[in-house]
């Protein structure tokens, strides 16, 4: 049974930081591709960054990059996001996905966690 487990959200100010955990079991982790998305209160879910399997290509949206890292660790089966200078309109459920299909799309992951809230303030 495959299981993606999101961590690190909560509550932050605007320009503060935070990291993002996603602990997966039950899958070959060194073999797919990870991603985040995000769904902002009545908006689409949308990509955020991406991170092919050997770790050696990554993907940003416009809007966080620069501001955001994500990265992996195919020992610990973990994947991650760091994300600096949070502004307002990070607001949002963050959520990890896994799939074989790159680039990644929202119809094209396998497997997806339940989200982890990261609300920023002003």
């Amino acid at each position: 049974q495959v299981q993606l487990v999101e961590s690190g959200g909560g509550w932050v100010q605007a320009g503060g930081s935070l990291r993002l955990s996603c602990a997966a079991s039950g899958l070959t982790f060194n073999t797919d591709h990870m991603a985040w998305f995000r769904q902002a209160p009545g908006k689409e879910r949308d990509i955020v960054a991406a991170i092919r399997w050997s770790g050696g290509f990554t993907y940003y949206a416009g809007s966080v990059k620069g501001r955001f890292t994500i990265s992996r660790d195919n020992g610990q089966n973990t994947v991650y996001l760091q994300m600096n200078n949070l502004k307002p309109e990070d607001t949002a459920v963050y959520y990890c996905a896994s799939g074989r299909r790159w680039p990644p799309t929202i119809h094209g992951m396998d497997y997806w966690g339940k989200g982890t809230l990261v609300t920023v303030s002003s």
